[in-house]
C-alpha cells in the first residue's frame, strides 16, 4: 500500500505507497480539505528553537541525500519541522507578493522548489513515526499536526498566490508550455480549487477550523490504534493452547512475551487486519475465538484506546468539509479527481463484483462446514474457524498445506532471488547491499539500485519485521523524491510486519507474505523509475485508484514459472520446490478467493458508506452504522468479517484512503488487464518491461492517467481478466 503524506510543495499532496497485508497494495492522494499530515490535538506547545547543528538544516551529504539517521536525534525533528514551515511560508509569500506579472517561470518553478527543509524533515519524520515510533515522537506528532493543517491552509487559501496560479491556468493554451509543464499547471490549479481557494472568506475560515480539528483527530486515531493493537495481543499462559503452531512460531511467541517481561507466558501480537495468521494453525477452538475477538475488539474496549468516538466525529467533520467545498458528501469530493470520478461509478464497479464474490464465499463456507461436520465438531462455522478449516479444505482438495510451503520461502532468498531477480529480468536492474548507509532501526537493510546500463539509479530500504512500535500493515514511501528540476534521485523504502524469528531461526514466509513483498516492491519500482521534471508529479503522486496499479501488477511475477523457480528453494537444502508441490500451488490459485474478495469488498463498502454521509446526518454509532451498512450492501456474511472493522480501519481514518479503499479493487482490474497485455505480447520479456517502464512506471502523474493506460495497453481496461484471475468467473473451455 502506498503511505500518504502531504508534501511541503504547495501544489500537491503526495502519495506514499502503503500496501497493508499481502493482497493489498500501497497508499497516495491530492490535496484534501483537511491536511493529510498526521496530526494531534494540542497547539499550545512552546515554539521549538532550531539548533545550528540540527542535521536537517542542510541537505544530506550521504549518497542520494539519504537522511543521516545516525546523526538525527528525537529532539531534532520538532525544531526542524517548525523552521521548515517558517521558511516555506516565507518562500511562498515571496512568490505571492512578486510585483511582476505572473509567469510559469516566476510562479510555478519557485513553488516547486519551495519547502526543501520541510520536505527533508517530514519525509524522515513520517518514516520513523510509522516504523519505529516512541512517546517522544508521538508527542511531536500531537503538537505539530494542527500546525501542519494550518500550514497547508496558509498556502492553499492564499488569495494572492491563487490569483497568480489562476492567471497562468487561464493562459495555459497560449503559453507554449511543454506537456509536463502544462499538466503541472492544470493539476496545481485544480488542487487549489478543490482545497477551497475560491471560497468566500467566511467559508475559508470555517474550512480552516474543520481542517485543523480533523487533522488532530486523525493523529489521535493513529496513536490510539497503535496502543490498542499492542495492548490487544493475546497472552497465553498454557503452552498446550498453542497446539498446531510450528516450533518457530511458538519460539517467536515466547520471545514476544519475554520482550514484554511476561516470563513463562506466550504472546501472539496482533496484525492490522481482522483475521490473524495464527488462526490458521491453532487447533484449540477457544484459543482461536480469543485471538479473533482480541483482534475484533482491540479498539472497542471502552478504555483510553477506544477509537469509536474519534471516528464518528471524523466522519462528521468530513461531511461538513465537503459541504463547505460545495459537494454532497466527502466521497463525492474525493472521487472527483480519481479515475472513477464519482461514488456511483465506484459503487457500480463493486456491485458487479459483490454477487459473484459472496456466492463464491458461500460455496466455500459449505465446504468448510462439511469438514466440521465430518469431524463431528457440533458447531456452525464462525469467523475464527474459517482460516483453520479452510486450510484443511485446501489440504484435502489439493493435498497442500502452509507448513509444506513455508520452508521454501526464506525471506532473504525471496528478496534477492525473487523480487530483485524479477526486476532484473524485466527491467535490467541490479542491486548491491550498502552497509554504510545509516538506518532508523537495526533490522533495516539498504540496497543501491543500478540501471541496465550500470548507472546508479536509486537507494532502496526494506524494514520487514513487526515491532510493537511500528504501525500495522505494509507500505512504501520516499525518503527523497525524484525530480530533474531539483537534481534528486529517488530514495525509496518498503515496510512490512512479518513475524521476526527467534534468534538462530530462519525467517520463513507464508505465500501471502511473498505476495506482499512483490506488491510493495511494485510501489517501489514506481518510485525508483520516476523520471519527471517536477516533484509534484513524480513517481507515485497519482490518483489513489491508479497508485495501487503498479504494485498489484508486480504481484503477478511472484508466480511466473521462471521467477518462482529461482526463489522457491528449501532454506536448509537449497533444493527447488518439487514439481508436484508447485503444481498443487497452481491448482489452488483461486482457492478461498470468494472469502478474500468478500472481506475486501466489505471494507471498501464500509469506507464508502462512512464517506457518503451527508452534512446533515447525525453523529453515528459506529457499531450500529457498520452493521446497517453491511446489511444494506447485502455483504453481511457473519463468517466473512470485513478485512478492517471501522474502529481499526487505519487506511481511511489515518492514512489518506478515505473514500478510496475501493482503489484496491479498481486497481486489481487494471493490474490483471495489464498482465493479460503482457501475456498477449510474450510475457516476461525485456522489451515488454522496458515499454511498461517508459510509458507507465516512469511517468508519474505527468499526463491524464486513463489516457496513459490506454496509450500503453492499446485499449481501455477490461474487468474480464480480473473476474477470471480471481476465480469469480469460469474460464472458457478450449475447443
Amino acid at each position: 500500500m502506498l503511505r500518504l503524506r502531504t508534501l511541503v510543495v504547495a501544489t500537491s499532496m503526495a502519495l506514499a505507497a502503503c500496501s497493508q497485508q499481502s493482497n493489498e497494495p500501497a497508499q497516495s492522494p491530492a490535496p484534501v480539505p483537511a491536511s493529510t499530515a498526521p496530526a494531534k490535538a494540542s497547539t499550545a506547545a512552546p515554539k521549538a528553537e532550531v539548533s545550528a547543528v540540527n542535521p536537517f538544516l542542510e541537505p544530506s551529504t550521504l549518497p542520494f541525500q539519504a537522511p543521516p539517521f545516525d546523526k538525527i536525534k528525537d529532539g531534532d525533528y520538532q525544531p526542524a519541522l517548525e523552521e521548515g514551515m517558517k521558511q516555506h511560508l516565507e518562500e511562498i509569500n515571496k512568490i505571492a507578493d512578486n510585483p511582476e506579472p505572473p509567469t510559469f517561470e516566476n510562479t510555478f518553478i519557485p513553488m516547486e522548489k519551495s519547502g526543501q527543509l520541510l520536505s527533508r524533515v517530514r519525509r524522515a519524520f513520517f518514516a520513523v513515526t510509522g516504523a519505529n515510533t516512541n512517546d517522544t515522537l508521538q508527542k511531536v506528532q500531537q503538537d505539530e499536526a494542527p500546525k501542519f493543517a494550518e500550514h497547508q491552509d496558509a498556502i492553499v487559501l492564499n488569495d494572492k498566490l491563487f490569483k497568480r496560479i489562476e492567471t497562468i491556468y487561464e493562459q495555459r493554451d497560449s503559453l507554449k508550455l511543454d506537456p509536463e509543464s502544462k499538466r503541472l499547471v492544470e493539476v496545481t490549479y485544480k488542487n487549489f480549487v478543490r482545497g477551497g481557494a475560491k471560497l468566500s472568506d467566511a467559508d475559508k475560515a470555517k474550512l480552516k477550523d474543520l481542517n485543523k480539528e480533523e487533522s488532530g483527530l486523525r493523529t489521535q486515531f493513529t496513536r490510539k490504534l497503535l496502543a490498542a493493537t499492542k495492548a490487544g495481543a493475546l497472552v497465553v499462559d498454557d503452552k498446550s493452547k498453542l497446539d498446531g503452531l510450528s516450533d518457530g512460531d511458538v519460539a517467536a511467541a515466547s520471545q514476544a512475551a519475554e520482550n514484554r517481561k511476561l516470563d513463562g507466558k506466550w504472546v501472539i501480537p496482533l496484525q492490522n487486519t481482522t483475521q490473524q495468521p495464527a488462526l490458521q494453525s491453532l487447533n484449540d477452538r477457544a484459543t482461536r475465538e480469543q485471538l479473533f475477538k482480541a483482534s475484533w475488539d482491540r479498539a472497542e474496549k471502552g478504555d483510553a484506546n477506544d477509537t469509536r468516538e474519534l471516528i464518528a466525529r471524523i466522519a462528521q467533520i468530513r461531511a461538513e468539509q465537503a459541504k463547505v467545498l460545495g459537494f454532497s458528501s466527502y466521497a463525492a469530493w474525493k472521487l472527483e479527481d480519481q479515475m472513477a470520478k464519482t461514488p456511483e461509478a465506484a459503487l457500480g464497479f463493486m456491485d458487479k463484483l459483490a454477487p459473484a464474490a459472496t456466492a463464491h464465499a458461500e460455496r466455500e463456507a459449505k465446504d468448510i462446514q462439511d469438514v466440521i461436520d465430518q469431524q463431528k465438531g457440533g458447531f456452525k462455522v464462525e469467523a475464527w474457524d474459517w482460516n483453520h478449516y479452510a486450510e484443511q479444505v485446501r489440504k484435502a482438495k489439493y493435498d497442500l498445506d502452509e507448513s509444506q510451503i513455508k520452508p521454501y520461502f526464506e525471506l532473504d532468498n525471496v528478496l534477492q532471488n525473487g523480487v530483485f531477480y524479477a526486476a532484473n529480468q524485466l527491467y535490467g536492474l541490479t542491486f548491491k547491499e550498502r552497509k554504510d548507509i545509516p538506518v532508523w532501526q537495526p533490522d533495516v537493510r539498504v540496497f543501491e539500485v543500478f540501471d541496465k546500463d550500470g548507472s546508479s539509479l536509486a537507494l532502496f530500504y526494506c524494514d520487514y519485521f513487526k515491532r510493537d512500535n511500528k504501525n500495522g500493515g505494509a507500505w512504501m514511501s520516499n525518503l527523497v523524491g525524484q525530480s530533474k528540476l531539483m537534481g534528486t534521485k529517488p530514495v525509496v523504502f518498503n515496510v512490512a510486519n512479518f513475524t521476526k524469528p527467534a534468534a538462530g531461526q530462519p525467517a520463513l514466509l507464508s505465500f501471502d507474505d511473498v505476495i506482499t513483498m512483490f506488491h510493495e516492491f511494485g510501489h517501489g519500482l514506481h518510485g525508483i523509475f520516476a523520471n519527471s521534471e517536477y516533484p509534484s508529479l513524480s513517481g507515485s503522486a497519482t490518483a489513489r485508484d491508479f497508485v495501487e496499479f503498479p504494485s498489484q501488477f508486480n504481484e503477478h511475477w511472484a508466480t511466473d514459472p521462471k521467477i518462482f523457480a529461482n526463489y522457491a528453494k528449501h532454506y536448509k537444502t537449497g533444493e527447488p520446490m518439487p514439481a508436484e508441490l508447485v503444481e498443487k500451488i497452481k491448482k489452488s490459485k483461486t482457492f478461498n478467493k470468494g472469502y478474500d474478495m468478500t472481506e475486501l469488498l466489505s471494507a471498501a463498502l464500509l469506507d464508502m458508506s462512512w464517506h457518503s454521509l451527508g452534512p446533515d446526518a447525525p453523529k453515528q454509532d459506529p457499531d450500529k452504522f457498520e452493521a446497517e451498512a453491511l446489511a444494506k450492501a447485502k455483504i453481511n456474511l457473519g463468517y466473512v468479517p470485513p478485512r478492517y472493522r471501522s474502529s481499526y480501519f487505519q487506511h481511511i481514518w489515518g492514512n489518506g484512503y478515505a473514500a478510496g479503499y475501493y482503489a484496491y479493487l479498481w486497481t486489481e482490474m487494471l493490474a490483471d488487464d495489464a498482465f493479460q497485455g503482457f501475456v498477449d505480447k510474450g510475457g516476461m520479456t525485456r522489451a515488454n518491461g522496458d515499454r511498461f517502464r517508459e510509458m507507465v512506471l516512469s511517468r508519474g502523474n505527468t499526463e491524464e492517467l486513463a489516457k496513459m493506460y490506454k496509450d500503453w495497453r492499446g485499449q481501455d481496461p477490461s474487468i474480464e481478466p480480473m473476474l477470471l484471475n480471481r476465480g469469480l468467473k469460469e474460464a472458457p473451455q478450449k475447443k
